[in-house]
């Protein structure tokens, strides 16, 4: 009999598999691993009410209920969005931030949802169950995609709630989630860019920070404001060297489970182009903010996503260009692949997953920059296209049966479709325009002036002047417009002469093709491989794995402490006092520069107060915003970032220098009290309640 546990163990070791990996699912927790190391009983009471305190905003971020009375906590990056939207010439929040000072003083956001997580069920089997043996890979996406689309309808209409199938493990396992929705949400309180994002683009993914990250909305339900949902309590003393802390949150994506020859395809094809493009955008966006301040003011939300984007995927490149990382798991690839070999039904089934997987990804280095640029239209950035594209297809897309449509356009996707493009916040045309010269640019120097679709992007012009075309000639950017169009057939939407409509349905064949090729050629067989490969790991190691983040909320773990570096000790946190010396070392100057606010009451601080700090818990991009909190369930801090150790962890986990940086929970309270002028909303976080 072959010992498949001590193969695939003995490969496992050779890595030193870490304690506290892991981005736990909360139907299948690590109860046995905090037992066993950290002597914690992880109860079922405990995890529900932490799962329906844990907000999911669906910009891409996380955060918590923190009061009884709807107040959510989360980052100001996270928050930028809104706090953009909100902002008008002369009055930019971002910059100078926001204080409601009453409860009719809070401003309601155009088009953010958030969802809260009510339950989760184990469907994978009647997924399987609903492709038949023998399918070629055509059918058996069709039947899985009418199954799944059916199922979520159907449960949306019987609990009332917004229902998703995720699929785990690659293909390995699917869930079923059920959310609350809230979609009046109000900005309560968010501090200066220059406090929440002190350090810039030179800090970011770096260890010591001294960042301010945080921003506080209230959930509002029949236009009050959300009573009696659970919250989490916030911890006024905070965290010490050691603790164990836990991380509540939804991390985006990782590609741990991935195989070796899937990575090596996303470091020398996928990485190095999508990098390409961020800095293409990321450029045309620090142009256009050079013209002035109100057009810097129009660009900085998004520039500073572009630039974390451009930053995280530059680590990650440089963590798959790392001899030992890729040579970890190409020893834990090896072990797992030793141990199906030697075992005649595993071998059978499992052993040629690897070889499809190579097979899909080959197939897909001769049309990915295509696939990406068109359907997923890196060609062309902006608001207004992206709006193009939802109208041109909701068109087509609306008469057929909800199991055919594209997954966007499912019923159950609707309501949160038309919120973001029905969206009364304001388009600049002028950065639209920018956007779209530089995207239009950045495919002609990819494919070449005579590749079919670019001469059908650009029609005989420069990307300057077709793009200034586009936007100037298009009714896109009133809303009016929009809600008249979305009820249009599609012979009524040509008809109407819209450039950016026109331009939206002429590229949809050729980008539906490539949407349809990638399923069928990557993603149909991928899930196929995955799931085989899931079900060996699943037989030799049980289901004491966490898959790979899906945007979906996770539990992960770790502890406090501080770390090594450049011959060096970093301690567990920062203090107040550091971020006025390194203020002041940079002469106040840009990115380091302290709001005037901050000098002004530097003297009512206590310096010496912990700030940010630092732990092991397993988090990733998604997890922004996450509530962290003790044994007891209570916030000790705000997670809002990495250092730079930790952006390989998109590939393997590590604790060695690898770490997350939450803002410390007493410190919110003393800068709220004594900078920001917020009585109201301490007591509220002291006592959980409005006072």
């Amino acid at each position: 009999m072959i010992n498949w546990r001590g193969l695939l163990l003995a490969g496992l070791l050779a890595q030193g598999v870490v304690a506290d990996e892991g981005m736990w699912l909360l139907n299948q927790p690590p109860k046995e691993k905090l037992q066993r190391d950290y002597n914690f009983d992880l109860k079922p009471e405990w995890l529900d009410h932490l799962m329906k305190s844990s907000v999911r905003f669906n910009n891409g971020g996380s955060g918590a209920f923190v009061s009884q009375d709807g107040l959510v906590v989360t980052n100001h990056h996270i928050g930028s969005d809104s706090l953009q939207k909100l902002s008008k010439p002369g009055r930019d929040l971002v910059q100078q931030g926001f204080v409601a000072r009453s409860l009719k003083d809070e401003a309601p956001c155009p088009d953010l949802e958030l969802n809260v997580l009510q339950s989760i069920e184990d469907i994978t089997a009647q997924v399987e169950a609903s492709v038949k043996a023998g399918s070629t890979g055509e059918q058996a996406a069709n039947a899985r995609r009418s199954f799944i689309s059916g199922l979520e309808k159907s449960e949306s209409e019987k609990s009332g709630l917004r229902c998703d199938v995720v699929t785990l493990y690659l293909g390995g396992a699917y869930h079923l989630y059920r959310y609350k929705k809230y979609t009046d949400v109000r900005l309560v309180m968010a501090p200066e860019q220059g406090a929440a994002f002190f350090g810039g683009d030179a800090d970011n993914f770096e260890y010591p920070r001294y960042d301010f990250d945080v921003c506080l909305f209230r959930v509002y339900e029949n236009g009050k404001p959300l009573n009696g949902n659970p919250y989490l309590k916030w911890n006024a003393q905070g965290v010490k060297p050691g603790d164990l802390v836990f991380v509540s949150g939804h991390p985006g994506r990782t590609n741990r489970l991935e195989t070796l020859a899937r990575l090596e395809h996303l470091r020398d094809q996928t990485l190095p182009f999508r990098l390409a493009a961020l800095r293409s955008q990321e450029m045309a966006l620090r142009l256009y903010s050079q013209r002035g301040p109100e057009q810097r003011r129009q660009a900085q939300a998004e520039l500073y996503g572009v630039a974390n984007a451009r930053k995280a995927y530059s680590g990650q490149h440089f963590g798959l260009l790392d001899q030992d990382l890729m040579g970890t798991k190409r020893q834990r690839e090896q072990a797992h692949r030793q141990a199906v070999a030697q075992d005649g039904r595993w071998s059978q089934e499992s052993g040629p997953a690897w070889d499809n997987i190579v097979k899909a990804q080959t197939q897909l280095g001769g049309y990915e920059k295509e696939y990406y640029l068109f359907e997923q239209h890196l060609a062309l950035q902006g608001t207004l296209f992206e709006f193009a594209r939802h109208l041109a297809r909701w068109s087509q897309e609306k008469d057929k049966a909800n199991g055919d449509r594209l997954r966007e356009y499912r019923d159950s996707n609707l309501d949160s479709l038309w919120q973001e493009v029905l969206s009364s916040a304001d388009i600049y045309p002028d950065l639209e325009t920018a956007e779209l010269t530089a995207s239009l640019g950045f495919a002609a120097e990819t494919l070449g002036a005579t590749h079919p679709t670019v001469q059908q992007l650009l029609q005989g012009k420069s990307p300057e002047a077709r793009a200034h075309e586009l936007v100037s000639g298009s009714s896109l950017g009133r809303v009016a417009a929009r809600k008249r169009y979305r009820d249009l057939s599609s012979a009524e939407l040509k008809a109407q002469g819209d450039p950016l409509i026109d331009l939206a349905l002429a590229i949809d064949e050729a980008s539906r093709k490539l949407r349809r090729r990638y399923e069928l050629e990557v993603m149909e067989p991928e899930l196929s491989a995955y799931a085989s490969i899931a079900r060996s790991q699943f037989a030799l190691q049980g289901k004491d794995l966490a898959p790979d983040a899906t945007f979906t909320l996770r539990l992960s773990y770790g502890k406090v402490g501080g770390y090594r570096e450049g011959g060096r000790t970093l301690p567990f946190a920062t203090t107040l006092g550091e971020a006025f010396a390194c203020a002041r070392q940079h002469q106040n100057e840009e990115p380091f520069r302290l709001p005037k606010r901050w000098w002004d009451g530097q003297k009512r601080l206590n310096l010496n107060m912990a700030y940010d700090f630092v732990s092991t818990a397993d988090t990733i991009g998604g997890n922004s915003g996450s509530p962290v909190v003790n044994r007891q369930g209570e916030v000790v801090g705000v997670n809002f970032d990495r250092n730079r150790h930790g952006l390989s962890r998109n590939f393997l986990y590590t604790d060695l220098q690898a770490r997350h940086i939450s803002v410390h929970s007493p410190v919110v309270l003393e800068l709220l009290e004594k900078l920001y002028g917020c009585p109201r909303v301490v007591a509220e976080l002291r006592s959980g309640k409005r006072p």
